[in-house]
Order: C-alpha cells, then sequence, then structure tokens
C-alpha cells in the first residue's frame, strides 16, 4: 500500500511525517519497555495534564487527528474505556497543532462525545513517544500507548491494517484485555505495599 503523507512540519531540525493509519511493517510494541517520557500539555479549557498527575494509575495515551477516520471510531472505544474502568484508568487524547487547533477539537469533542482529555501537542510529545530523529522522522496515526501506574510504557499499538484491527475498532476487545491485566497488576501491586 502507498504511503501517503497528509501533514508535515519542521520541530527543533526533526522533520516528522504524519502518515495514514495504512503504514508497512508491524510496529505493535517497538516503542514500549521503557518510562513514558513526561509531559505537560493543555487541554481544551486551557487546563494543564501533567502526565505525573496520573501515577498509580494505568493510563492509555492515544495520538490521532481529528480529521483521521480511524481515530475517530477510536473515539467511541476511548469512552468505553472511560466507562468500564472509571477512575481506575485514565485516557488521554493528543492532537498537534497544527494540524488541528480549537475548532477541530471542539467539534470532534462534540461530533463524537468525547469524554476525556483531548490534549494539545506541538510535536514535542510526539517526538519523544515515538522516538522520532532526522533518521526516523516518521510516524503514521493513530498510535496508542498503554502506561502502566508505575509509569511504564507497557505496550504501544500502531495501527496495522488485518494485524491489529481489533485493537482499534468499536469492538476493541483484546485492548481491553490488555488494559484489565494492568489495572490487576495495578491493584494487587497496591495490596503487596500495604
Amino acid at each position: 500500500m502507498r504511503r501517503l503523507i497528509i501533514a508535515a512540519l519542521a520541530v527543533c531540525a526533526l522533520v516528522p511525517l504524519l502518515l495514514p493509519a495504512a503504514s508497512a511493517g508491524k510496529l505493535a510494541g517497538r516503542l514500549s519497555g521503557r518510562r513514558a517520557p513526561g509531559f505537560s500539555l493543555m487541554d481544551i479549557n486551557y487546563n494543564q495534564h501533567d502526565l505525573a498527575d496520573y501515577r498509580g494509575r494505568v493510563v492509555v495515551i492515544d495520538f490521532v487527528r481529528t480529521d483521521c477516520p480511524l481515530c475517530q471510531t477510536f473515539a467511541g472505544v476511548g469512552e468505553r474505556i472511560r466507562v468500564k474502568f472509571g477512575e481506575r484508568v485514565a485516557v488521554l487524547t493528543v492532537v498537534n497543532a497544527p494540524p488541528d487547533n480549537l475548532n477541530t477539537v471542539a467539534d470532534f469533542i462534540k461530533k463524537y462525545g468525547v469524554k476525556n482529555p483531548v490534549l494539545f501537542d506541538t510535536f514535542q510529545a510526539a517526538a519523544s513517544y515515538m522516538k522520532l530523529t532526522p533518521v526516523n522522522p516518521q510516524f503514521a496515526l493513530p498510535h496508542l500507548f498503554l502506561i502502566d501506574g508505575s509509569g511504564q510504557i507497557r505496550m504501544d499499538y500502531e495501527y496495522e491494517p488485518g494485524d491489529n484491527d481489533a485493537y482499534f475498532s468499536g469492538e476493541a476487545t483484546p485492548l481491553m484485555a490488555e488494559i484489565q491485566k494492568l489495572v490487576d497488576e495495578s491493584a494487587a501491586g497496591a495490596k503487596k505495599a500495604k
């Protein structure tokens, strides 16, 4: 499948290219097994969200574009996660400005019933999470990161057609199972600490 560039920006001598979801190669987990990069990003209401504030909880971070159809589908999955796990799991949606802005995010929130925070990045958090370099200046959207209560990236998922469809679809059963496993581990760790 041909890669199609949908946006490009220069950031600190890096040129991240946002590619559509259909990228080549299996990429699940290639950015996992490390401490989640910290950030403090603003939401549409100008509230800051610092990743450190979520320590002790499982965090799902999804990097999206509001005009990406698969990202729009995942908005419903994010809501299912929020409803199923409540305060035990935080769902944070991250968009990059540009191309997204207050208007596109407000429309996205309203149209897809998004209740979790949608945070504005200027490609700095994305560059850290995706390990962008001049040699590796690209990433595809959507991209999910599962972070455990101690702040470690346990798994990441970049959409791959036919390979991990269920993680991004309205069903999202495998993703829910992965999150449940992290929630259970977190609860077991909390009991041991007492």
